[in-house]
């Protein structure tokens, strides 16, 4: 777990610049610049990865880098930069986003204690129990979604749940608009 939480920190240093050269471009262009937004989308990515590694959502140990691997149980689509942003909306970002990180914030906490929660059982019945892992996999989804909102990924807030938060795990359960992967 520490090569990957030691490259996470180093990506995550760099994200904070793009993420700040991004806040800038789309305030002065309207534009979020596509390689900043890969760079960024791809740190969102790995950030999701590991946090759901470190709490033993999955077993498979996170890729390093933050490229899309529909191989992965922990999977995360973004759609291209949208051709003009709102440069109110991102001149305003840090105040639009205060309900989120309210929310962002307690649902962590949850996926920590989770966590432990999840140690002790998997330590005690050699397994995860199903509800269990569905409050955790809420937690560690939303906040990858309120992630990419306060990352400047997209301009929509962040929905609580999804359809793809509700199947995860589940059998046939797979990325959007792809085969099923079984993850």
């Amino acid at each position: 777990m520490l090569p990957a939480a030691i490259v996470l920190y180093l990506y995550g240093i760099l994200a904070f610049f793009a993420i700040v050269v991004a806040w800038f471009a789309i305030v002065i262009t309207g534009r979020y610049p596509r390689g900043l937004f890969e760079f960024v989308a791809g740190y969102n990515r790995s950030l999701a990865r590991v946090t759901a590694y470190a709490a033993l959502l999955c077993d498979t140990y996170p890729p390093f880098g933050g490229g899309d691997d529909p191989a992965y149980p922990v999977r995360m689509h973004f759609a291209a930069p949208p051709a003009r942003y709102s440069r109110a909306k991102t001149l305003l970002r840090i105040i639009l986003a205060i309900p989120i990180v309210i929310l962002r914030y307690a649902l962590h906490l949850l996926l920590e204690i989770g966590a432990v929660g999840a140690w002790f059982a998997i330590l005690v019945t050699g397994m995860l129990p199903r509800g269990l892992f569905d409050v955790m996999v809420l937690a560690n989804s939303y906040t990858a979604r309120s992630d990419a909102y306060l990352f400047l990924l997209t301009e929509t807030y962040p929905p609580f749940q999804d359809e793809q938060t509700r199947s995860a795990g589940m059998p046939g359960a797979g990325p959007p608009d792809s085969p099923a992967t079984g993850a």
